[in-house]
């Protein structure tokens, strides 16, 4: 039997994480992290509530949109990955798949909330494979630095659109229908 440390890792090995931690596998690599702390947890869900009103439900704006949060997604190369939120244009799936335990089908935009211990592997290793799947946008909320960056693929890469900081009030896309107090993400 090999060295199990460069065995690669598979999806049992996933699903053998102790409750309370969030797993991926980015390039054979099992990767483990602790439920997020408090600054991350209230920017990902002021940003669910923000956006899933006005897209997702189509209170007050233009709906079209499934927005999930924490959604594990099953990428190209045995990847899978969980984005603090993700969505999906109707057009692309038009309801919700109620037996799926995770979801095949790349989103249109997903969203990483950084934190200390994640944003290395948020930008480094996830966004790369996001590009890879044809995901259309990639935001990066920094709750510590109190910063949105808005990324739109553009050939096998990313280009960054606008990056925005503290108490702006936004029109990002692919939600530039409305506009976003981003200062509503960091408040307590």
């Amino acid at each position: 039997m090999g060295d199990p440390a460069k065995r690669r890792a598979t999806y049992d090995d996933l699903l053998a994480v102790p409750a309370g931690l969030i797993a991926e596998l980015i390039h054979g690599v099992l990767v483990t992290q602790p439920r997020p702390g408090a600054p991350h947890a209230r920017a990902a869900t002021r940003l669910s509530t923000k956006l899933g009103s006005p897209f997702d439900l189509g209170d007050g704006g233009p709906g079209g949109w499934i927005i999930l949060y924490e959604p594990e997604l099953h990428l190209h190369g045995g990847h899978a990955l969980v984005p603090d939120l993700a969505g999906w244009r109707r057009e692309h799936m038009p309801q919700l798949p109620m037996t799926a335990a995770a979801f095949e089908l790349a989103p249109d935009w997903v969203c990483e909330v950084l934190s200390p211990g994640t944003g290395a592997t948020d930008r480094a290793d996830k966004v790369p494979l996001y590009a890879a799947e044809g995901v259309r946008h990639v935001w990066l909320v920094d709750p510590l630095l109190r910063t949105l960056e808005v990324l739109r693929i553009d050939g096998p890469t990313y280009r960054v659109v606008g990056t925005w900081r503290d108490d702006a009030v936004v029109r990002a896309e692919p939600f530039d229908a409305i506009e976003l107090d981003i200062a509503s993400l960091w408040a307590s």
